[in-house]
């Protein structure tokens, strides 16, 4: 995982209207000391394993799902979520591109929403999440096939993605090759 995305939560978890609608649901100094962890370069895989725990916690919960999706929808810490991706993917620029171009669109945001709001598409989610985690490609490939197949929102997400070239760009295995960029809305 990389330590920017964590700094670019931490930035959304610093601001109060934010912390003070989930106070009452988890233990704010706990998230505050692990997203600091996770930021520092040499964190050890416990703590990734920790935040997984955590995120997929909060996920599950209606009132921090939807609070954390409200969190993308504010622009300053959405440029900076798009700033921690295109930092993490710097070898690979046109994919950087087309993640951010996507997390521009509103459309985009709508499907996110709507794919998460699915339980049982989140559970997909997370066995694919453990899957990369576990280093199991084979078994990524197979759920996430079952996840487009079975769940309308996910073929729309998939499609709102394809849209701005993501697709495209995550099966590309050429980085250095760069396409034409068109604004796609």
């Amino acid at each position: 995982m990389d330590r920017h995305l964590f700094k670019a939560l931490l930035f959304a978890w610093d601001r109060a209207e934010f912390r003070a609608g989930l106070q009452h649901l988890i233990d704010l100094d706990e998230v505050t000391d692990l997203l600091a962890a996770l930021a520092v370069d040499d964190h050890d895989h416990e703590v990734e394993l920790r935040a997984m725990e955590l995120l997929r916690s909060g996920l599950d919960t209606d009132e921090i799902r939807r609070a954390t999706l409200l969190l993308v929808e504010d622009d300053d810490v959405r440029h900076n979520l798009a700033a921690a991706v295109t930092d993490s993917i710097a070898d690979r620029p046109d994919l950087a591109w087309a993640i951010r171009s996507a997390l521009e669109d509103p459309d985009v945001r709508t499907e996110l929403r709507e794919a998460l709001e699915s339980a049982p598409l989140r559970a997909v989610v997370w066995k694919v999440i453990e899957n990369q985690l576990g280093g199991r490609r084979w078994a990524l490939i197979r759920e996430a096939v079952i996840l487009i197949v079975r769940h309308r929102h996910a073929r729309r997400l998939v499609l709102a993605l394809r849209r701005h070239g993501v697709i495209r760009e995550l099966r590309r295995r050429d980085a250095g090759s760069v396409p034409d960029r068109k604004e796609v809305h």
